[in-house]
């Protein structure tokens, strides 16, 4: 196992209001770089850019340092957070944005410490690809770059995300993103469309139905790991990118054998954090529950007997 490196991360830090068949949480962690960061932070060193407003508690900037996470890249300017209220219908692939205030993040313009231009994987967090592309206009020659996006960027923001795709590596994106950004309903069509279009490989995210994996004609497929009960959903997909990117940075290991186990990694970490709301199941998670389940996960999909 050869060594990676530091992992960094550009994306939304948010406060949110969460209502789901559960219960409900009122301001608590949120936002993309903030679940792919503590996933990532199993794994690996993170360097994390972003932006926060004055009422951003202290005592998570605290907790973030406490896991390995850089926050030289974090800026805190007067003003309030980016928040979000959303509520999950008893379908929890169903949800409603109540309210979404941009605040601070709505003027965020990333600029990386000069520390954090040589990292060698790089994470473009669920931000305008404009601004995604900024981020790679000041990383010097990293060794992987993945990418996510949105519905609102493959809408609103379709030409900038094409050309920002022509230099990115990976892209990692959930089912709906696939066919509205592709164009076809089945998912092996849109993934080979998605290639087209720059990408040397796809990670398609498809909630309860697991991940699918495409680079040039190889396909790898793993289902979502089996739970009871799911009481979360939100920032799922974030913590499935920072597990990927996570075991990747950390042992530096992206060829297709690694990338498998990455993807299983990120589907066990995934699996943890809908337990509880927002980020609450990573508190209290060790490295062990993490192997221990990657195990389970490994005997549940093996054949081979």
């Amino acid at each position: 196992m050869s060594a990676g490196g530091p992992l960094l991360v550009v994306g939304s830090l948010a406060i949110d209001t969460l209502e789901t068949p559960g219960g409900r949480a009122v301001e608590v962690l949120g936002g993309a770089a903030t679940y792919f960061a503590v996933a990532a932070s199993f794994f690996t060193p993170v360097q994390m850019v972003g932006v926060v407003g004055e009422d951003f508690p202290r005592s998570e900037l605290a907790w973030f340092r406490e896991r390995g996470i850089d926050l030289a890249g974090l800026e805190v300017r007067p003003g309030r957070s980016m928040r979000w209220t959303g509520r999950y219908h008893e379908d929890m692939n169903v949800r409603d944005t109540l309210s979404f205030e941009a605040n601070v993040f709505e003027s965020f313009a990333p600029e990386l410490p000069p520390a954090y231009r040589q990292a060698p994987f790089v994470f473009l967090a669920n931000i305008a690809p404009a601004l995604q592309a900024r981020v790679l206009d000041q990383a010097r020659a990293p060794i992987l770059v993945a990418a996510d996006t949105m519905n609102f960027y493959i809408d609103n923001a379709r030409d900038d995300l094409l050309t920002l795709l022509r230099r990115v590596p990976l892209l990692v994106i959930n089912d709906e993103e696939a066919r509205m950004l592709s164009g076809e309903r089945n998912m092996v069509r849109a993934a080979r469309r998605i290639l087209e279009l720059g990408p040397t490989s796809v990670m398609i995210k498809r909630g309860e139905y697991g991940v699918m994996y495409f680079s040039g004609d190889s396909v790898f497929a793993v289902p979502a790991y089996p739970l009871e009960e799911v009481f979360d959903p939100t920032g799922a997909g974030d913590t499935f990118a920072g597990g990927v990117m996570g075991y990747l940075a950390a042992t530096g290991e992206v060829g297709p054998a690694g990338i498998r186990k990455a993807i299983v990694y990120g589907s066990v970490v995934a699996s943890f954090t809908v337990e509880a709301f927002s980020v609450e199941r990573l508190r209290t998670l060790s490295r062990d529950d993490i192997e221990r389940r990657y195990r389970q996960f490994v005997s549940l999909t093996s054949f081979d007997l």
